[in-house]
């Protein structure tokens, strides 16, 4: 029998509605839970995790807006979804950067023990870490389908967030 998987990218305070809050993540956000909540499969989530000297890093000199840093309310997940992964126990990885090679490393050993029938990726930022993700995921795994669920995730902007889908699909990341 095969699994499936459902990764929740980000969906954090600071992302939704504080220091990078945008409007379009704040509007996704409860479909997301209600499609997290129904999930039948493995739930996992991803959290943006900065330290006190995120400022002095080269993703601070290039986006000067502290946010994510571990311990603080805006790294952790928006209230309902840290209700969920509580009542699951859904497994999280901390990630210092875009993409988690660990997140990718763990798909990879469970697709070896049980085959995966399906990735589906949902949350923020589409053109930053969710496409990120998705790519680390599709590279590691190229005959699983991993999938991304466009209304079910929000960019930067909408026109980034469009740009971002474009090239999922050319990397044949399905859209559901």
């Amino acid at each position: 029998m095969a699994s499936r998987y459902l990764i929740v990218i980000d969906m954090q305070n600071d992302f939704v509605d504080g220091a990078l809050g945008t409007p379009e993540a704040q509007a996704i956000a409860p479909a997301l839970v209600d499609a997290a909540r129904t999930f039948d499969g493995e739930l996992l989530f991803t959290l943006d995790t900065h330290g006190e000297n995120y400022l002095e890093t080269q993703e601070g000199v290039n986006l000067p807006v502290p946010h994510c840093i571990k311990g603080t309310p805006g790294w952790e997940l928006i209230p309902a979804l840290a209700e969920l992964q509580h009542e699951r126990d859904a497994r999280i990885f901390e990630k210092p950067t875009f993409g988690s090679t660990e997140l990718a490393h763990y798909l990879v050993q469970r697709n070896a023990e049980e085959p995966i029938e399906s990735i589906e990726l949902v949350g923020v930022c589409t053109d930053i870490c969710v496409v990120s993700n998705a790519l680390l995921i599709k590279a590691a795994l190229p005959e699983v389908p991993v999938k991304v669920a466009p209304a079910l995730c929000a960019g930067v902007t909408p026109e980034a967030h469009e740009a971002a889908l474009a090239t999922m699909r050319s990397c044949q990341v399905e859209m559901v």
